[in-house]
């Protein structure tokens, strides 16, 4: 007897911020329950779909998710009561058909989201098989490396950083488990060595240090400090991924570096910068180096740079398939940023990561800075073996719940378990 929706419900939450966000339940005739929560960016692309907001001035600053709670209660719910749970395609197809607009601004990409992702906790449940395996098959037993915020800066910090990650990538770790332990210890690392300096050990939304640096230069060299004081190599053991996320200090057609003090600069010297951070540093990934309207950055920057190091889109691509090929196309990045909530189900993601796969592009699943405890990215980033995970630093729960998720599938996979791509 197939599993089939009964019923649908959802409720406002708050999430890592302390801003609402939605809940969704998806309740099964058999009396199954899969339940989800969407997570929130800060530092968010133009083309986007839409996380539909209140604006109530009265509630949360107008940040309440009221309209898409009832959006999925009143307008969502009803459309799929019946429907077999595990027909994840249809059930997403009839959801953005029900929206009708190219950004899921009528119904919400929260609503939407919360639900796709509920039903397929639900579908994984009556499936008998834990959320990675129902999505990736048989095939999912890769976990992934994780790239570890360490130093946050830009909209996710008030810091004098104008970049707004340096993330440790521990790359020579033989399996996950140890990959977390030499990112935890390089954390604790740099945290005596920012208190010893006299730099504040507060944290920013993704959990990495948010001190006040003389420069983005000093964050790298902090960085390799650490990871040596922790008793590892750079770049062999433990290398650095950046997202300066360049839309938020790009203006009137130019790069602005004020909170460091490096001044102006041009797309062709934002290459020049990043290459000669890649010849000092052992840099190996850099997402959004130029902003999300900058192809011809983007694509000097992939020139120069791609025989050497992963360039991420995240702004530019937006997870969605139409960026995705034009980038492909264009030879703008080598890798795609992939955030559930960008695009708004699970299906559209998948496909923009199929996308990836068939032009030989790496993949990053990523989180956002508002999270919620919901480790279901963790289960998707198996699921899709791209071997590549952002999902914050080596403190708060909501971080360390994705983290402590893929310590229990590396445990449950055992010796089938492989590491990384």
């Amino acid at each position: 007897m197939k599993p089939c929706i009964a019923a649908i419900d959802s409720l406002e939450i708050l999430d890592s911020r302390g801003n609402p966000t939605v809940r969704v339940n998806v309740h099964l005739d058999n009396g199954m329950v899969g339940t989800s929560s969407v997570p929130s960016g800060a530092s968010t692309g133009e083309n986007e779909a839409v996380e539909l907001r209140d604006g109530d001035p009265k509630r949360y600053g107008g940040q309440g998710v009221l309209k898409a709670v009832a959006n999925v209660n009143q307008r969502l719910a009803p459309l799929l009561k019946g429907r077999d749970v595990r027909a994840q395609a249809d059930i997403d197809l009839a959801m953005i058909a029900l929206d009708g607009t190219d950004n899921k601004a009528e119904l919400g990409a929260n609503a939407i989201l919360g639900v796709s992702q509920a039903v397929a906790r639900a579908a994984a449940m009556a499936s008998d098989l834990p959320l990675y395996a129902y999505l990736g098959g048989a095939g999912a037993v890769h976990l992934p490396k994780p790239m570890m915020n360490v130093l946050n800066g830009g909209k996710h910090a008030d810091s004098g950083m104008d970049f707004q990650e340096f993330m440790i990538f521990p790359v020579g770790a033989p399996n996950f488990t140890e990959a977390l332990r030499y990112g935890a210890e390089t954390f604790h690392a740099l945290h005596k060595i920012l208190a010893k300096k006299g730099y504040s050990t507060s944290v920013g939304d993704e959990g990495g240090f948010a001190p006040q640096l003389k420069s983005n230069d000093e964050a790298c060299d902090l960085i390799v400090e650490a990871i040596t004081a922790a008793g590892y190599r750079p770049g062999e053991d433990i290398a650095i991924a950046l997202d300066p996320a360049a839309s938020s200090f790009y203006e009137d057609g130019v790069y602005r570096l004020s909170r460091s003090g490096q001044g102006d600069k041009t797309a062709a010297d934002m290459v020049a910068l990043f290459q000669a951070w890649v010849d000092k540093y052992p840099i190996i990934s850099i997402e959004d180096g130029h902003a999300e309207n900058d192809w011809a950055g983007f694509k000097a920057m992939t020139a120069t740079l791609g025989d050497r190091i992963q360039i991420v889109g995240d702004d530019l691509l937006v997870t969605n398939s139409r960026y995705i090929a034009k980038g492909i196309t264009e030879k703008a990045c080598n890798a795609a940023l992939i955030k559930l909530n960008q695009i708004g189900t699970v299906s559209e993601t998948m496909d923009a990561i199929h996308l990836c796969r068939t032009a030989g592009w790496g993949y990053v699943i990523s989180h956002r800075s508002g999270e919620t405890e919901d480790s279901f990215m963790a289960d998707f980033a198996v699921a899709m073996g791209g071997g590549q995970i952002k999902t914050g630093s080596a403190c708060r729960s909501e971080r360390m719940a994705k983290y402590n998720r893929l310590l229990e599938i590396e445990r449950e996979l055992g010796r089938a378990a492989r590491f990384g791509r």
